[in-house]
């Protein structure tokens, strides 16, 4: 009896391993070149659909010095040149299967790339692609410790997307 309560209990405490997982959350990016943390971003579901909201970007000493709050660094590759801190670059992510796809938009350069999301060993995989070409960044989970003190972190169930560039995006109602 003890050997089936250990197994049963061992094989509930290793679902969440091999479960699909769900994007939403605040997931920091990492650099592929230096390793250092980028920015928080905040998978947020609305109307069915997942997007994804950059929080705060990181100096280049590991500390977040741009944030939603009190937003400084600016696009200046799209119309408008909007905050970084503020800006839904990942947009129309719908479940399909253990994936979620949509578009994601480089908001460095401006360029919009077909974007894959999924969860892997606790962490958010995304994959952007360009005529079948294109990426995967580990994103993990952010901690509290990422965040400036006494930054509030928004209420995102009150979130509505907002374009970041109107004629690449399709209008959201």
């Amino acid at each position: 009896m003890k050997k089936i309560l250990l197994a049963l209990i061992c094989w509930i405490a290793a679902c969440p391993l091999w479960a699909e997982g769900d994007i939403a959350g605040y997931w920091k990016s990492i650099s592929d070149e230096t390793g250092k943390p980028q920015c928080v971003v905040v998978i947020y579901e609305y109307k069915g659909d997942y997007y994804g909201r950059m929080v705060g970007s990181f100096d280049d000493n590991g500390k977040m010095d741009d944030t939603f709050a009190n937003p400084h660094k600016r696009a200046t590759a799209l119309p408008g040149q909007p905050y970084y801190s503020g800006l839904d670059f990942i947009w129309g992510l719908d479940k399909r299967g253990s994936d979620y796809k949509g578009q994601i938009l480089n908001p460095e350069n401006g360029k919009v790339y077909k974007a894959v999301l999924w969860t892997e060993n606790g962490n958010l995989k995304v994959e952007g692609k360009l005529l079948g070409l294109g990426r995967t960044q580990t994103w993990v989970p952010a901690t509290k410790s990422d965040y400036p003190p006494g930054l509030k972190l928004p209420d995102v169930k009150k979130f509505v997307p907002v374009a970041p560039v109107g004629e690449l995006w399709p209008q959201i109602n």
